[in-house]
Formats: C-alpha cells, structure tokens, sequence
C-alpha cells in the first residue's frame, strides 16, 4: 500500500486537471468591451487590455465575461493599458493613452450582472495591474467601474414610471447609428411655465458613474421624500442618463471619438441628433425665460475628487455668476457631507480658452453663453477611483444632488 500512495496522489492531480473547466471570455453582450492578450489555464490568469477602438474615443473602458471558475476559486486578471494611439484635440496623438485612465485602483464585479461590488486594491507592477477575484461556480462579469446600459436606462425609466404618474419617459432623438436616447421628465407643477432643469449624464461612453448619479437622482425624485415632492411641485425636470448611446452600447471610450467628442459638440452644427435634440428642448426652456439649471454629469481624472467645471467669470455676467455659486454652496453642503465619505472640493474648476481648443463647444459653457441671465450651467465631475465609489455611493450623490436643487430653487422663490 505505502508504494501505492505516490501513484494514487498523482492520478488525483490528473483528475483535478481534466475535472477543471477550462477559462472562457467573451465581450459580445451591450457594454462589452476588451482584447485578450493570453489565458494561463493552469495558474487561472486572464492577460487583457481595454478592447475600444480609438476612433470611437479613449480606449479606457473594459467589460468582460468570465465562465469556467469554480466555487471558491480564485482568478487573476491581468490589465495593461491599450497599445493603440489614441485621440486627443480632435486628432490623433500617434501614442497609446496614459494606462492609469484604464485602470481602477479597485476593479467592479458581479456574480450575477446586476449587482456591482469591488474587488480588493489591484498589485501595480511593471506597468500593469492586477485584480484578484474568487469565484462561486457561475460566471463573473468584470469591468472599469459599474456598467450602466441602454437597457438599464430602460429599466430605471420603467420603475420611475410605476412609481410616479407623473414621471414621464420620452424618446430625446434617434443616434447616428439608429438607437434611442431616452429620458424623462418629471413634474407636478400647476404653473404653466415652471422653471425648466435639464440633467444629462454620460456625454463620455466610459464614465459609467455619471449614469449611476443620474439613476440615484431619479429615484429620488420619484419617491415619497418631501422635498422631492416639493421640487415635482415647482418644476419640470427633464433627465437623460445616457447621451453618449452608440459607445455606450458598444463598449467604446466615446471621449476624443471622430468625428466629434459629445461634449465638443454644442455649437450650431452638431454632429449627433442627440446633442441638437437637447439643444432645442433647451432652447425652449430659453425662449420661454426659464431655464434655470443645466447640468451635465461626468467622471474627472483618476486622481481627482469630485467638484464642478465653471465657466471663466471674465466671460459671464451678473446674476448668473451669483447664481451659480449659490447653487455649488448648496450642492457642497449636500454631497460633500455624504457617508460613507464622497470626497469632494468646493473649489470649482475654470473651462475657457486655455483649457481646451473648442471650450466654446463644451455643453456647460454652451449653456452659460445661450441661456438666459439667471441660467446656472455647470459641468459636475464625480470621483471615482475611490473605495466609496460603488453603485451605492454614485446614486447617493444623485440623491444629495436632487436635494441641493431642491434647496436652491425653494431659496430662490423665497428671495421673490
């Protein structure tokens, strides 16, 4: 027996072996996103890097599926940045953009593509990072941060519907390539002409967490909160939580993208239906004399905390300069006192001529050069390569967001 257990041990390694199902990845799902360099099957490492084309913007997100892990079994995944060139001022550089905008301090799992956790900090090393994960038998799905597609926009606008009769889904415009951006507006408002809110998110593809702030706005608004009752009674509000459909839905950057970043895009000429579409709603609202607030939602850089873009004062005039640091007093109050913590600055940053060739184009600084006197047009960046940053954190700075609009149009009709 004792010269049997060798031989015994080994058939039980082979057994292992051959019992192991082998790693699979696929990316052909909406969202999905990204370009295998190797799968070491024995050591359960997948070699990867963002899968975008840089054509259709910064090749920094990524969206995988994984199948073949068993229960408790851990699998490495392996990131480097992409090798292309990428696009920047409208052309391209001729170089790969810098890796750090392709990876997360924290990658963003789910064991069943709805619910979005972190993984543990990821070992940097040689410029590459990796993530570790430990599966439960079924399939994972990996990603940059939390996906937000079409079809959860779909879903987010079917529940504020149910909720709320008078949450009101609408088709904003058909995209270059055929597929809907939808929205919804919301308001209980007896006033004919209500001051007008338009909110949109996601005019970049792959900042994924500005969709997730507009999903947490919108729950909110359509609750029993009272000061979400308050604002449906003074307002009409109009939300879009995905500008950007076309890279969204098939897993590009969308920033930098030919033949136009989104938000580069807001002159007299857009490219894209759905950035003329928004503009006409919104010139509505100006025509009418109510178009208080105008915000588009982002992601910033990796290192950057949350805060708002404003347009350089030497451009504005009273009272919307007043306006709109009333209105980021408000919206610091709220989001900067979230728990767990959102870090954010109550220093804005300044857009003008320096700060980008076609700062004229930017949708905020659209906004303050065409709305009307009182218009407060601002560009708010949330962080996100943060341990907080996770589906629940992002809706709750939609949620406070909510509330500082609410806090600053109650002030607002008081100051009447």
């Amino acid at each position: 027996m004792k010269n049997l257990f060798p031989l015994f041990a080994s058939l039980c390694v082979l057994c292992g072996h051959l019992s192991a199902a082998d790693l699979r990845v696929t990316t052909d799902f909406e969202g999905g996103s990204a370009r295998v360099e190797s799968i070491d099957q024995a050591a359960r490492i997948i070699r990867f890097m963002p899968g975008g084309d840089p054509e259709r913007g910064w090749p920094c997100w990524w969206y995988l599926r994984v199948d073949g892990l068993a229960q408790n079994e851990r699998l490495t995944l392996d990131l480097a940045g992409s090798n292309l060139p990428a696009r920047n001022n409208g052309k391209s550089t001729g170089k790969p953009l810098a890796a750090y905008w392709a990876m997360p301090e924290r990658a963003t799992f789910s064991t069943d593509g709805k619910t979005w956790r972190h993984t543990a900090p990821g070992k940097r090393d040689d410029g590459r990072i990796r993530y570790e994960i430990t599966g439960d038998g079924g399939p994972l799905w990996i990603a940059w941060g939390p996906p937000f597609t079409p079809r959860d926009t779909d879903d987010l606008l079917a529940f504020a519907a149910k909720t709320l009769p008078a949450a009101r889904p609408f088709d904003l415009a058909r995209t270059r390539e055929g597929r809907p951006v939808r929205g919804l507006c919301v308001s209980e408002a007896t006033n004919a002409a209500p001051p007008g809110i338009w909110i949109h998110a996601r005019q970049h593809a792959w900042e994924s967490g500005s969709s997730w702030v507009a999903r947490g706005l919108v729950e909110w608004l359509v609750s029993a909160d009272a000061d979400a009752q308050w604002l449906r009674q003074h307002a009409e509000l109009f939300i879009v939580p995905i500008m950007d459909v076309d890279n969204v839905a098939t897993g590009n950057g969308g920033k930098e993208a030919n033949p136009r970043d989104h938000n580069r895009d807001w002159d007299d000429q857009p490219v894209y239906p759905e950035v003329a579409a928004a503009q006409k709603q919104l010139r509505a609202f100006i025509k009418a004399g109510r178009c208080d607030i105008f915000l588009d939602l982002h992601n910033p850089g990796p290192g950057d905390p949350t805060f708002f873009y404003t347009l350089d004062n030497a451009l504005l005039k009273e009272p919307m300069i007043t306006q709109r640091d009333r209105f980021i007093q408000f919206a610091y109050g709220r989001i900067s006192k979230i728990k767990p913590l959102i870090p954010m600055s109550n220093q804005p940053k300044t857009t003008g001529a320096s700060y980008h060739p076609l700062w004229r184009n930017i949708s905020a600084n659209w906004g303050c050069m065409n709305g009307n006197p009182h218009t407060v047009s601002l560009c708010l960046e949330t962080i996100w390569n943060y341990q907080n940053c996770t589906t629940e954190g992002y809706r709750a700075v939609g949620k406070n967001l909510g509330l500082a609009i609410a806090d600053f149009q109650r002030g607002k009709l008081a100051a009447k």
